[in-house]
């Protein structure tokens, strides 16, 4: 990311100033990149040309399975297309929805006794839903959750992820909404239950952080030690942060 001034010499530090702003994004041969300057944009383009072969798409659209719409009131990022394609992948298109990802009154358990189930189909399907939290943080606890019996997954343990997949289909159109002109206070929110772990009693955190008004980060983990009272619990979450 680099700043420059409206009216710098291109080859001079010393009229480098925090005025106008330009980010680029990498991912192997996928470049995005936006600015607050168009003089900027438009140099960025020429120099990048300069040196390895560059076609322009437009305007961002989709990158890397998310969606992207802009607006002049804010962008809007989603996976629908996605979650619709890991519907059809794991044969759940006509399933009945669920209200929530994850039950509130059974809790999942290591269920030493229960039914062996495909470990390759339970990573996948755990897999697929890792991504998709890239724009659903409400998925990230449910799926943060199951993703810890990945090892010797049970009968008990699939039929959670696909409660979890059966509310992707209810909520498909659900995403990130970025509104333009927020403040630029950073806030961030932390919280964890006490003993939420039926296997080690040990609690999980969770945290979010907001840049004005818009979400733009979010966790959800298991901690690593057992706590021996909800404020103990919250405490850790502040000092794994």
């Amino acid at each position: 990311m680099g700043s420059y001034k409206r009216k710098c010499m291109w080859n001079s530090l010393k009229d480098l100033e925090i005025q106008d702003i330009m980010v680029v994004e990498i991912y192997v041969d996928d470049i995005i990149f936006g600015s607050t300057w168009q003089d900027l944009v438009n140099k960025f383009v020429e120099n990048m040309s300069r040196e390895i072969e560059m076609s322009l798409v437009g305007e961002l659209k989709c990158f890397l399975g998310l969606q992207i719409t802009q607006t002049d009131k804010g962008i809007f990022v989603s996976q629908s297309t996605y979650a619709r394609k890991l519907l059809s992948k794991f044969k759940l298109d006509n399933c009945k929805e669920a209200v929530t990802p994850m039950s509130t009154s059974k809790k999942l358990l290591k269920d030493e006794k229960g039914h062996d189930v495909d470990i390759t189909l339970y990573r996948g399907m755990i897999g697929s839903l890792l991504y998709l939290t890239a724009s659903r943080h409400d998925l990230c606890f449910s799926v943060g959750f199951c993703a810890r019996y990945q090892a010797k997954p049970k009968q008990s343990h699939l039929e959670a992820v696909k409660r979890i997949i059966k509310y992707v289909k209810g909520t498909l159109d659900l995403g990130l909404w970025l509104s333009k002109g927020s403040n630029s206070r950073l806030v961030g929110y932390y919280d964890a239950d006490y003993a939420g772990s039926m296997d080690d009693r040990k609690s999980s955190s969770g945290s979010c952080f907001f840049l004005g008004n818009n979400l733009i980060s979010w966790l959800s983990k298991k901690q690593n030690s057992a706590s021996l009272s909800k404020v103990e619990s919250e405490y850790i979450v502040k000092e794994e942060e």
